[in-house]
């Protein structure tokens, strides 16, 4: 009699108690040939021995499950909880939507499409584990997230061994920690019309580089503001008394105010340790106030402190980049950034950190890069910019490029064109490879004045030409680079003012892209290999089916409720909850969706010589990989199904 593989997911996790007992409770099932699981069937859990299980949702095809006698890979065999309903009766997209598809519920069914063999485990056994063991609950949730989680924590402990793994997870942890979790630095507080050398004689007795600064009109804007101190406040470190010292400034009459840097940057208590990390690359600080629930101070988060939890990666990468004098030395930087990638994926860092940590370090590559090509006065009369997946913090392999210039009105220089040319070849010989659509700033297209890139925006709206949609959802993608960011804000300001006085229907015309390739229905038929016994197996073209349907679909949904600010789908998405156009469970569940495909897509990357990383095949992932990927791609057909019906869309 066969029995359950506790080396293969979710059974891998039982502990050796929860497997005695769940052996109990477990018996053969044979389904003929289209026989199906009938109403009282559907309390178990099942493992297809052999066979083949469809799975079917008023009639029409959702999923296969297979068993081992159906392909030659190592993977586990299928396994689906019958009682697992489906998605549009359990999750409300949004407020307007929060009454749909909420009467007469159908459940799934379930058919054999050949004779077949199967496990059958008791529900209630299952649950009962489950109530003690964290790590089943996660694996048969029928939350995406907590399935996601539980794949998450698999990755980070393949290859590993147990201490590694261990280790690796205490970072991953610290870093999902919320800072005012780690150790902080005190807070000392001064007013702006102290002198400095009262300043650092407080700093000194508490053992400080810093202070911080209470300006002097601190009552009057409690008054106006009705905030607590947390973002009135300002800093005076070490270093700016020592500047004062240098420029000969005598400190016992020299007042704080003078030298405090009141542009002071924040964290929340609550926020993760990874945006602070974030925030403090960014930026290049050391410090981070941190405020609490009542908008005051709690500590400040100090960068050595909290490098000592999660280490120097990012940092040194950071500084490298810094300190990089040509190109040669850039050249080290970018490798790291791969080297980094590699690292913390097989660390099994959540994808969203990396990515955006990406994003950071790149955006500095091409700063760094800029300044090495281009005279100070250029820098100052222009705004360099990347966009599509690199703009929004979703670009993690070095894909093609996609940025533009966007120059002052009436600032020219006679090199322009050549440094633009200079830039984008340097960044080709970087390993960032040339945009195929040619959206970038060689083009004279991406390097104009302000006012000509407005006037283009207005006409991109009029929808005259297909490729207008391409261009807009490229400027909507956009993202600050160096240079004048206010020529950035200026864009964004005219996007909001040139959609309100375009045709109504435009963003309906906008949205159709979202759904151009087909139902998702076609994909699943993917995941049946060998069927009839044809060899043939055909990838999953993961930008096609997953990527491109949810940010796009999440990038109209954003224009049409002016979510300009914000490039990344992950703001626009918590832009979109913040107006109530979806619910924070739908948002959730399309970025962690998001988030799974651009893992596979690394996966693949990592894994072969695919630079485009788009195709993945089925065969090749774990039982687990696959139900999640069947999973995302489902949520994806109903954001499909979603748009269709908001839009009023007649897209197959």
């Amino acid at each position: 009699m066969p029995h359950l593989d506790f080396t293969q997911p979710p059974f891998d996790v039982f502990r050796l108690s929860e497997r005695q007992s769940i052996r109990k409770h477990t018996q053969i099932r044979y389904l003929a040939k289209n026989e199906s699981l009938a109403t009282e069937d559907m309390q178990y859990l099942y493992v297809v021995i052999k066979g083949q299980i469809e799975q079917l949702l008023d009639g029409e095809f959702v999923a296969s499950y297979l068993g081992s006698n159906h392909s030659d890979h190592l993977n586990s065999n299928d396994w689906f909880d019958s009682r697992r309903l489906p998605k549009s009766l359990t999750e409300k997209t949004s407020v307007a939507d929060s009454d749909i598809n909420t009467t007469n519920p159908s459940p799934y069914q379930f058919r054999a499409a050949e004779d077949t063999l199967l496990l059958q485990v008791d529900g209630t056994a299952v649950d009962k584990i489950s109530a003690q063991n964290h790590l089943v609950r996660q694996l048969l949730s029928d939350k995406l997230p907590e399935r996601l989680k539980a794949l998450q924590q698999r990755r980070s402990s393949q290859g590993l061994d147990i201490d590694s793994y261990n280790d690796q997870q205490e970072v991953q942890q610290i870093m999902l920690q919320p800072v005012i979790d780690v150790n902080l630095l005190p807070v000392h507080i001064v007013d702006a019309n102290n002198s400095l050398y009262e300043a650092a004689h407080t700093m000194t007795k508490a053992g400080l580089k810093h202070v911080l600064i209470r300006p002097l009109n601190h009552l009057e804007n409690i008054k106006e503001t009705s905030h607590g101190t947390g973002h009135l406040l300002g800093i005076l470190t070490d270093s700016d008394i020592c500047r004062a010292v240098s420029e000969q400034q005598d400190p016992a009459t020299t007042l704080c105010q003078r030298y405090a840097n009141f542009n002071l940057r924040t964290i929340k208590a609550d926020d993760e340790i990874g945006d602070a990390l974030l925030t403090m690359t960014r930026y290049r600080i050391h410090r981070l106030p941190v405020i609490d629930s009542n908008g005051d101070v709690a500590g400040v988060l100090g960068q050595s402190d909290m490098l000592a939890h999660i280490g120097h990666h990012s940092q040194l990468i950071s500084i490298q980049i810094g300190q990089a004098k040509d190109l040669p030395s850039l050249d080290t930087a970018v490798e790291l950034i791969g080297l980094y990638i590699r690292a913390q994926h097989q660390n099994g860092v959540k994808i969203g950190n990396i990515s955006r940590m990406v994003q950071t370090l790149n955006a500095q590559v091409f700063t760094k890069l800029w300044r090495l090509i281009v005279p100070e006065d250029i820098v100052e009369n222009t705004c360099l910019i990347v966009m599509g997946s690199e703009g929004r913090g979703e670009q993690i392999m070095r894909t093609d490029q996609d940025n533009a210039l966007i120059i002052r009105d009436g600032f020219t220089h006679p090199d322009l064109a050549q440094f633009a040319d200079t830039f984008n070849n340097h960044l080709a010989n970087l390993g960032y490879p040339l945009c195929d659509g040619n959206i970038m700033m060689t083009n004279p297209m991406w390097r104009q004045p302000l006012k000509q890139f407005k006037a283009n925006i207005s006409l991109w709206f009029k929808n005259s030409d297909p490729m207008h949609s391409i261009y807009l959802s490229a400027i909507l993608d956009g993202e600050y680079v160096c240079g004048d960011e206010s020529l950035l804000t200026e864009i964004r300001d005219h996007l909001k003012t040139a959609h309100r006085q375009s045709d109504p229907m435009f963003v309906r015309q906008f949205a159709r892209a979202a759904l151009q390739f087909g139902d998702v229905n076609q994909w699943w038929q993917k995941f049946v290999p060998l069927l009839g016994g044809k060899p043939n197996v055909q990838d999953i073209d993961l930008k096609k089916a997953g990527i491109f349907p949810l940010v796009h679909g999440i990038r109209t949904l954003a224009l049409e409720n002016d979510v300009l600010h914000v490039p990344s789908t992950k703001g626009r998405l918590k832009a979109l909850v913040s107006s109530h156009a979806l619910t924070q469970e739908r948002a959730d569940t399309l970025l962690e969706a998001l988030e799974f495909f651009m893992a596979q897509r690394l996966s693949v990357a990592l894994s072969t010589d695919d630079k485009h990383a788009r195709q993945v095949n089925p065969t090749t992932l774990s039982a687990l990989e696959r139900d999640l990927l069947k999973e995302c791609l489902a949520v994806v057909k109903s954001f499909k199904a979603q748009l269709r019906q908001h839009y009023q869309l007649e897209i197959s």
